[in-house]
């Protein structure tokens, strides 16, 4: 079956760092649309980063500059490299993917940006 498994997330202070890993299993990773999406209490799940299969991206608003998605096809993995982190970023963080198999999410991974 498909598999998408979130790691990387924690407590970190404004303006730090984090790097969100993804890893899939269960479908033909180099296929498909893999992106990072996120739901703060209160607020509708967004959009924050995605990647097409052949490499373009797109980003929220909120976030570009700050965020880079990449992805390694050889280890089936999605990363999302998070810098100067605010906290408006807090939230919890989502892997998706689509293709031919279907559309999927991981379980989430929450990131909270507080001094």
């Amino acid at each position: 079956q498909v598999q998408l498994v979130e790691s990387g997330g924690g407590l970190v202070q404004p303006g730090g760092s984090l790097r969100l890993s993804c890893a899939a299993s269960g479908i033909i990773f180099s296929t498909n649309f893999m992106g990072w999406y996120r739901q703060a209490p209160g607020k509708q799940r967004e959009l924050v980063a995605g990647m097409a299969s052949g490499g373009s991206t797109n980003y929220a608003d909120s976030v570009k500059g700050r965020f880079t998605i990449s992805r390694d096809n050889a280890k089936n993995t999605v990363y999302l490299q998070m810098t100067s982190l605010k906290p408006e970023d807090t939230a919890v963080y989502y892997c998706r993917t689509i293709g031919p198999r279907g559309d999927y999410w991981g379980q989430g991974t929450q990131v909270t940006v507080s001094s």
